[in-house]
């Protein structure tokens, strides 16, 4: 297994390398000078020289890729042009809102997709079979955008029982630093207000991201299901007598479990590297909506350090995942 782990995140390194390699390149075509843009319109022309010079674009793109490199195996991702602050401690700052936002879409997607497929695939043609289906297909269908609009408009605009817009309400003080996470912090700290706040701040934009993704696994978990249950080893278990409960959960469950894992890692995966739409919409202060103002900006340090942490958090979830799949079947092993 430790052999295993080395070997694949070994693989992460021409992956990684490829990333910045690309972005790079993308940052240098695009016509918009990095040092007009730091130093502003109204700077004169000596000044931009000498900031162009002291940011290294001067120099030809091979040594000017390699300085970038050099950066990054010392953990600088490069500086900012919109704030002038270092772009890895503002992702660092931005990140943990993301990770918690995903993390909650990724919990509201397992409880509300692998329930409902297996029994929908269970209950075959019935009619809890066919209304799960239309709501998955309405899931896989539905605009983000459009769909969190809608939440805000009818749960904060017309019942107004959910907030729409940031992490807290202005009146509740952020739980003390420890992780970022606001639901962890405010459990480590004590402040069961900040709790309840956080998570009533979460709903509407961790259902938004989810309900796509929970359609997508209903119908992956039922196909699966459907495909497991015909299989000759849940026909000699059931001939064997076991209960049904037992042979579903026990013996079809478990083999049904590998393509809704992979698909499920996609799909936190990608919402690691920021859901755009969604924080843009809900004023989510995390990386997918750090990401969007540094595009808007032109701000090539920002998006290609945002590039790389979503590429390497997608990567490692997806390690995860492969890991996860000897535990739902022993058969598979890593040597």
């Amino acid at each position: 297994m430790a052999g295993y782990l080395v070997r694949r995140i070994l693989a992460l390194v021409p992956v990684l390398i490829g990333i910045t390699l690309m972005m790079f390149v993308l940052s240098r075509v695009v016509p918009v000078d990095p040092a007009r843009l730091y130093a502003g319109d109204a700077a004169p022309e000596e000044v931009v020289q000498a900031l162009r010079a002291k940011m290294g674009l001067d120099k030809p793109l091979w040594q000017q890729y390699l300085l970038y490199v050099e950066g990054l195996l010392r953990g600088d991702l490069g500086t900012s042009l919109q704030t002038g602050r270092p772009v890895a401690a503002e992702i660092a700052r931005y990140f943990p809102a993301t990770v918690e936002l995903a993390t909650v879409a990724g919990f509201l997607t397992i409880v509300l997709g692998i329930p409902a497929g297996v029994i929908s695939a269970v209950k075959r043609d019935s009619v809890f079979d066919h209304v799960t289906r239309v709501l998955a297909l309405g899931g896989v269908c539905t605009p983000i955008f459009w769909l969190g609009l809608l939440l805000i408009l009818v749960f904060y605009g017309k019942l107004g029982v959910f907030p729409a817009w940031g992490r807290l309400d202005l009146a509740v003080s952020p739980p003390r630093h420890l992780t970022g996470l606001y639901l962890v912090d405010s459990v480590l700290t004590g402040r069961f207000d900040a709790f309840v706040n956080a998570s009533w701040h979460l709903l509407l934009p961790g259902f938004a991201l989810a309900y796509g993704g929970a359609g997508q696994i209903l119908r992956l978990a039922r196909s699966s299901m459907l495909e497991v249950l015909g299989e000759d080893y849940v026909r000699t278990a059931r001939a064997k007598g076991l209960s049904e409960r037992f042979v579903i959960y026990r013996h079809a469950l478990r083999n049904a479990l590998l393509p809704t894992l992979t698909m499920l890692g996609i799909i936190y995966g990608s919402l690691l590297g920021g859901a755009v739409l969604t924080e843009t919409i809900f004023s989510w202060p995390g990386l997918g909506r750090y990401a969007v103002g540094a595009m808007v900006a032109f701000d090539f340090p920002a998006m290609m350090g945002f590039a790389l942490v979503a590429a390497l958090a997608y990567s490692l979830v997806n390690v995860l995942v492969d890991l996860l799949y000897s535990v739902c079947d022993p058969r598979i092993s890593y040597r």
